[in-house]
């Protein structure tokens, strides 16, 4: 079986944004950004949000990751341990409550699992939160727009846009696997391993933001790092044929990525970290895997348009 990257054909599948996807993202917008007032005559209500001091004691003893000061709390939103926010409704500005919890039986913290905790609280503030109203204020509040109408057409263009570079992200790919199948590559269980490494090692980051590890949500998943491996097996060994088939096509028409490519991608990267570009390259210079995933990076890309502009495509 011939190797073949261009002339491949596929369905482009185009969604246009209606009316009540519109209206479902608005409703979306007023949820995220509710009205805050500031409430000095009364006690905090459920779907208050209230600004609040806390530190947790266990066993007496005061624990780590326990404190906050000045943290926003929404009660009745279920953020907090059960029981938490409920002992906070009815409590006035400046009151300083003590708060009664158990922690959960399966936490991500084994010495505080299953266990008794008291918070000791103090309400700094109390907001009440309400919808907007969809006016024109809110236009000019949210979309930087004088009307309604104006805002809605402004939201229809960019969901729209949206849309279409999810179909076309969704179009290369297929694009890609179709070429890559012709490949007839194999990857052997050393690149699999490694890929499955690369992969579980990309979760463990994510879930150290959120304070957990692998076994942590191994235990939340009901599974095992083992069953997790197996599970990404064929999402490995289905990106090591893409990757082969990049390398082949970039090999077979010369495309490399040029330092100006390279600079801008980084430039991009810097933007998107808030460093500056003289400050991203000093770091690629002394790190040799930012500099390769970036100049790989610039690679693809070119080969994923070389493949689209190729290929004969039916847009439904």
């Amino acid at each position: 079986m011939s190797f073949v990257y261009r002339g491949l054909k596929a369905e482009m599948e185009r969604y246009i944004v209606t009316e009540h996807d519109i209206h479902h993202q608005l409703e979306h917008i007023l949820d995220e950004n509710p009205k805050v007032e500031h409430v000095t005559d009364r006690p905090a209500q459920l779907g208050d949000e209230v600004i609040i001091d806390y530190a947790g004691f266990c066993d007496g003893e005061q624990f780590a990751g326990g404190t906050a000061q000045h943290q926003p709390l929404t009660l009745g939103s279920g953020s907090f341990i059960p029981g938490f926010e409920e002992q906070l409704v009815g409590k006035e500005i400046g009151e300083e409550v003590i708060v009664s919890v158990t922690f959960p039986e399966v936490y991500h913290s084994e010495k505080l699992a299953g266990k008794a905790a008291e918070f000791h609280c103090k309400i700094h503030h109390i907001h009440a939160k309400s919808r907007y109203e969809l006016n024109d204020d809110f236009a000019k509040e949210f979309g930087g727009c004088e009307t309604m109408d104006e805002f809605k057409e402004k939201l229809t263009l960019s969901m729209q846009a949206y849309v279409d570079d999810q179909s076309e992200m969704e179009l290369q790919n297929r694009l890609l696997l179709q070429a890559a199948e012709s490949l007839g590559y194999e990857p052997t269980e050393e690149e699999i391993e490694k890929e499955l490494d690369q992969q579980l090692g990309d979760l463990s980051a994510q879930l150290a933001q959120q304070g957990l590890n692998l076994e942590m949500y191994c235990q939340f998943t009901g599974g095992t790092v083992e069953k997790l491996r197996e599970e990404a097996r064929p999402e490995a060994e289905k990106i090591l044929r893409a990757q082969a088939a990049i390398s082949e096509i970039a090999s077979l028409e010369n495309i490399t990525a040029a330092e100006e490519e390279i600079d801008h991608a980084l430039e991009i990267i810097a933007s998107q970290n808030g460093i500056t570009l003289e400050q991203i390259k000093e770091f690629s210079a002394e790190n040799d895997d930012l500099k390769k995933s970036v100049e790989h990076s610039v690679v693809m890309g070119k080969v994923m348009r070389l493949i689209r502009d190729a290929a004969e495509i039916t847009i439904v």
